[in-house]
């Protein structure tokens, strides 16, 4: 008979806890990334006769005005019986209201359903699509299988010699913030402050786990991609992206170049972090003929039914991934 038991996990345990993290948002790195922005973090384990089955990590983020958190567990494994009872626990010793789970389990390799004690959330923080690129395919195949648009536009960035630069420097980091909130302004969207950026990038690139990609046209930056690896997986987060010269198509040798620098660092698969039919960088992904996946959703578990309400109730006037992006940059 298996004795499953709740432990929280120590830095002893880390190389034995990223074994089994299910994502770069769920590695112990990340982690220390979010501490580092003065962000509670809490990393636990199930362990079924004293060996570790499960592994995952949650941030709090404190309500205002209120005595009560709202936890945040993104891209952790699926929540059967002892990851749900141990959420419950979890919820109850840090006076959660709520937690939101947003489990990395393609729905159709999902084995049962989710159980009942989850909500399915009025507004996710992450697509419930995504592309994922099979880095084991050869160079060749890899772009034979593109879109014939997406492989011309990259013909066309080489013919306009636009070239493309790996660093970890601080000034190419200053590149991309600009670019970025370039982006940010022009789109109308909320993303991560500064500080949010600096400390991902700053505790992430120490421990070689992330990395720049900067796109230049007569040596000036077009584009920027910040690119992070865990485990098999390259993942590509944030990026921004300059109105001129868009007829070079630095774009998308930007992405050609990461699919490269994934299969150079000899991983598996290319995270492109999310896709949504509804905006025009979904196109521009799809281009790329990465497996289309289907995630099984974000819920919500509720222990605190009227503030929680009180939350939904917030989101018809703004919505809460505005909300809570508020906390979760700082």
């Amino acid at each position: 008979m298996k004795i499953l038991d709740l432990r929280p996990i120590t830095e002893k345990q880390k190389s034995q806890y990223n074994k089994i993290a299910t994502h770069v948002m769920q590695s112990w790195e990340w982690g220390e990334a979010r501490k580092a922005l003065g962000t509670p973090v809490f990393r636990y384990g199930i362990f079924a006769n004293d060996k570790l089955k499960t592994a995952f990590q949650l941030i709090l983020h404190k309500i205002p005005f209120t005595n009560f958190n709202v936890g945040y567990l993104p891209k952790g494994p699926f929540p059967d019986g002892a990851f749900t009872n141990a959420l419950k626990a979890i919820g109850k010793a840090h006076k959660c209201a709520f937690i939101k789970l947003e489990p990395s389990v393609i729905a159709s390799e999902a084995k049962q359903s989710i159980p009942k004690v989850f909500h399915l959330s009025p507004k996710p923080l992450f697509t419930k699509y995504n592309f994922i690129v099979d880095l084991t395919k050869s160079e060749d195949e890899l772009l034979k299988n593109m879109h014939p648009k997406t492989r011309y536009n990259i013909l066309v960035a080489q013919k306009h010699k636009v070239t493309v630069k790996e660093s970890v420097d601080d000034e190419a980091f200053r590149v991309y913030l600009r670019l970025y909130f370039e982006t940010t302004r022009r789109q109308g969207y909320h993303g991560h402050n500064e500080n949010y950026h600096q400390k991902i990038w700053d505790t992430l690139k120490d421990m070689g786990m992330a990395r720049l990609l900067i796109a230049s046209f007569k040596n000036k930056p077009l584009t920027a991609w910040m690119l992070l690896n865990f485990k098999d997986t390259l993942y590509y987060p944030y990026g921004g992206s300059s109105v001129e010269h868009k007829e070079v198509m630095a774009n998308n040798l930007i992405a050609w170049e990461a699919i490269k620098l994934g299969k150079k660092m000899g991983l598996k698969s290319f995270d492109m972090w999310g896709a949504d039919s509804r905006r025009g960088f979904h196109k521009f992904k799809a281009g790329y003929r990465g497996k289309l996946v289907e995630y099984i959703g974000t819920f919500d578990l509720v222990f605190n039914w009227p503030i929680y309400l009180i939350f939904t109730f917030i989101d018809k006037l703004m919505p809460l991934k505005v909300f809570l992006l508020k906390w979760i940059s700082h």
